[in-house]
């Protein structure tokens, strides 16, 4: 692919919450030319289609304030999706970065150089540095491998999100909702503001790795979908339950949440080593790629968090940027991979940075695959350990917890790689 070639200082690629966080610090701090690209016609990401409340409430506060302007105005509680994505972009656009919607990365021809194709035709650009922000996406049924006829009336929440909210499309009458995460119950909500039935929730998990909540959903566990059923329109989904019973719940629209895997296709066309946990780039408390001036941010690293978390490492990412434009970047190199046992599923920055470097807010984040009641968090290298404490709450699935990191200092640079086990 050829292009009319351009530079820049900072490309970024995706211009969802860490992306315009990132651009919007990087601009208003003076990091030169800041060009910001977005594939889709309309900036903001996921928040975009997530017309529930919560966007911007206290646990987002910091991922507001993005620009000197949001700093100094009063953070509000909570807003919507579409409203807490409408004032990142415009952040972004008042700091100074450059925004450009409908333009896609293809490629690389080079370290730093992006192959772009958008309304401006091809194009290379060259960076001083590069930011990955490109987020994370949910699996469709193909990649979920759930049997069965293929009928129109099967979505995954983004897709319900966007028919809904943005096309205003007609969904169905009678929905079931496979996943019980936060993001299955905006499920749940989405339907039912589009008039539809909830008919169940239905899950793999028992009853006893739920966290209590009140519905007027049934919350069907310990079920796995064997069948999708119908030929114009969905008709039914095939269950079986733990106990080996298995029932067919009659249904038109079938919602399959969660399962969010990094959009990691152009990191991995750069080469950039990706981290077999949690299916996106390998990185450390810097956000620094395997690729020398690739940095990465957002649920590109960690699908998938909130949108504030992804805004927060956006505006932490400028500071190692900056570092990199001034020429007093920390060395690479010494980083020691970070490696979790199962049940632990990953563990977020993977890479231990120069020097001892912590990541972020001193701690760490991690996933695990079952629950666990108050579990001992133990961290090894070469049977050495470097830290032990025992959470004073359950770990569940589909939702974060953290680890401290005040034993980063003490990893041995010329080791193998750091464990971290729950016993």
């Amino acid at each position: 692919m050829t292009g009319k070639p351009r530079e820049v200082d900072v490309l970024i690629v995706g211009a969802g919450p860490a992306g315009l966080a990132a651009g919007a610090e990087l601009a208003a701090a003076g990091a030169g030319r800041v060009e910001i690209l977005e594939r889709e016609q309309q900036a903001g990401g996921i928040p975009r289609h997530c017309h529930h409340g919560g966007f911007g409430g206290v646990l987002d506060r910091t991922a507001y304030a993005w620009s000197s302007a949001a700093r100094s105005a009063p953070t509000p509680r909570g807003t919507t999706g579409p409203a807490y994505a409408r004032r990142g972009v415009a952040a972004a656009v008042a700091a100074g970065a450059a925004l450009r919607t409908g333009v896609t990365a293809t490629g690389w021809a080079g370290p730093r150089t992006l192959e772009t194709t958008g309304p401006a035709g091809l194009e290379r650009i060259t960076a001083r540095a590069v930011v990955l922000a490109t987020g994370a996406r949910e699996r469709p049924r193909s990649a979920r491998l759930v049997p069965g006829t293929r009928p129109p009336g099967v979505y995954t929440t983004g897709e319900l999100q966007q028919a809904v909210h943005l096309y205003g499309q007609r969904i169905g009458t009678r929905a079931v909702v496979v996943g019980d995460e936060p993001v299955g119950h905006a499920a749940v909500a989405t339907l039912r503001a589009a008039g539809v039935h909830v008919v169940a929730v239905v899950t793999d998990r028992p009853a006893t790795a739920l966290r209590p909540r009140s519905t007027r959903t049934p919350v069907l566990t310990g079920a796995t979908v064997t069948e999708l059923t119908g030929r114009t329109r969905l008709s039914g989904v095939g269950l079986r339950h733990d106990d080996g019973r298995t029932t067919t719940l009659r249904c038109d629209t079938v919602v399959l949440t969660g399962d969010f895997v990094p959009d990691h296709e152009l990191a991995r066309r750069g080469g950039i080593l990706l981290d077999p946990g949690t299916r996106g780039p390998a990185y450390d408390a810097a956000y620094r790629t395997s690729q020398p001036g690739v940095f990465a941010v957002g649920n590109l690293l960690h699908a998938v968090e909130r949108a504030g978390h992804a805004a927060q490492e956006g505006r932490a990412v400028a500071v190692s940027v900056l570092h990199r434009l001034a020429g007093t970047e920390e060395p690479a190199g010494g980083g020691r991979r970070l490696v979790v046992d199962a049940p632990l599923r990953w563990i977020a920055p993977n890479v231990t940075g120069p020097d001892g470097a912590r990541p972020p807010g001193d701690r760490f984040v991690l996933r695990t695959a079952v629950r666990l009641s108050r579990p001992l968090l133990v961290v090894s290298q070469d049977g050495r350990e470097l830290h032990r404490r025992r959470l004073l709450s359950a770990a569940v699935p589909g939702r974060p917890f953290r680890l401290a990191a005040d034993w980063a200092d003490r990893v041995d640079p010329d080791g193998s790689a750091v464990r971290i086990s729950a016993l």
